[in-house]
């Protein structure tokens, strides 16, 4: 580098170019010429590139821990995925049957349970099998109904204990005498072992509306009988549950039959509809034309997931009893909904023992949110007349 003290002529030179440049720049007293605006140097492009990825990395990093899976570690509910004190976690469920006519509405103590199965019987309705976690604090569950063997099946998945209440052995009663369930059936033609102190029938009804399961007597049954409170070692989970899914707004009501009232689906003819409430998160039940209430609590039923799983269905006689493909029709569709977007994918069961699973177009697991779920089986080829807004 030349110094600058060793060089007098170059100096002045350069002083000169100087002095004639700032002249030039300042048009001789005129206005001056405004500086051109820099671009940032490429050093400094990289640092900002670098520190976005790095925000990035960290935002996405919070969304992953905001929607942290929920763990089977003996502390959170099987069936909602919320957190359970241990030893109830460990204890079975109870599967009710529920009526679900007109006349047989509402229903008390429903909203106590974790997951409420609806399907199409005879006559074109809906019958309902709700599942109890914290049952021995309940003092009664009603309106107790007969069985169908599809639910029978589903009462499987989860290694309950099941109760119902009425003629139930047309195209079940080999199953419900078998040791295949753990039965609490009222004294009914066809019932092997009838349970005698389950149920009651409250007197502000008219039979056959008016039966519900005397949690008391129920206890003093399942003793009888020495059915297990706890889990089988068989138990598997079937649900997987996600922390803080995020909000979408795809499908806000659901329709599992349809808008109108006359079709033949089963859920037509009963007015069903959920539509999702975004202040809380929750899908809100809806029949014959009304919000559905729980008799005892007075509010309404509400859901953080909704599941129609779609059924292979037949017609078996000359009295619509109907059957449903309930284990065994793999790769049978799905639609999941939460947090009030949808999820489609399929479901498979491979076994009675085993859970129905769901999972999606990746072959992952459909994550629901934790907390209460209702489950439409949908015969198939009623599919049609779902609708999803």
């Amino acid at each position: 580098m030349i110094k600058i003290q060793k060089a007098g002529v170059l100096q002045k030179a350069v002083c000169g170019i100087l002095v004639l440049g700032l002249i030039s720049l300042t048009g001789c007293g005129g206005k001056e010429k405004e500086p051109e605006e820099t671009n940032p140097s490429a050093a400094e492009n990289e640092i900002s590139s670098a520190e976005q990825a790095e925000a990035n990395e960290t935002a996405e990093q919070t969304n992953l821990e905001n929607q942290a899976l929920v763990e089977n570690d003996g502390k959170h509910s099987f069936l909602t995925g919320e957190e359970m004190d241990p030893d109830q976690v460990s204890k079975r469920p109870l599967a009710v049957m529920l009526n679900n006519i007109k006349e047989g509405c509402p229903q008390t103590g429903i909203a106590g349970a974790a997951i409420v199965y609806e399907a199409p019987v005879e006559g074109r309705i809906t019958r309902l099998m709700g599942l109890f976690e914290d049952y021995e604090s309940m003092d009664k569950i009603g309106y107790v109904r007969s069985s169908r063997d599809y639910f029978v099946y589903c009462a499987l998945e989860y290694d309950a204990v099941y109760a119902h209440f009425g003629q139930a052995t047309p195209y079940v009663g080999e199953l419900l005498n078998s040791k295949r369930v753990d039965n609490i059936s009222g004294a009914v033609g066809g019932i092997d072992r009838p349970a005698a102190e389950t149920f009651l029938r409250s007197t502000d009804r008219e039979a056959p509306h008016n039966v519900y399961v005397d949690v008391k007597g129920l206890m003093t049954d399942i003793e009888k009988f020495g059915y297990s409170l706890t889990y089988h070692e068989s138990h598997k989970a079937k649900f997987t549950f996600m922390q803080n899914i995020p909000e979408k707004k795809d499908a806000l009501v659901l329709y599992p039959g349809g808008k109108e009232t006359d079709k033949a689906n089963g859920y037509s003819r009963v007015e069903a509809r959920f539509e999702y409430n975004e202040q809380d998160g929750k899908y809100y039940r809806f029949q014959y034309g009304s919000p559905q209430i729980d008799e005892s609590t007075g509010e309404q039923l509400a859901y953080e997931n909704v599941i129609f799983q779609y059924c292979y269905g037949e017609v078996r006689d000359e009295n619509d009893y109907l059957a449903f493909g309930c284990h065994g029709d793999n790769q049978k569709k799905v639609q999941v909904f939460t947090r009030g977007g949808m999820t489609e994918g399929t479901w498979s069961r491979y076994a009675d023992t085993d859970p129905a699973y769901y999972v999606d177009a990746n072959g992952d697991p459909i994550v629901l949110s934790p907390g209460k779920t209702w489950i439409c089986l949908i015969w198939e080829d009623y599919g049609q007349d779902v609708v999803i807004e």
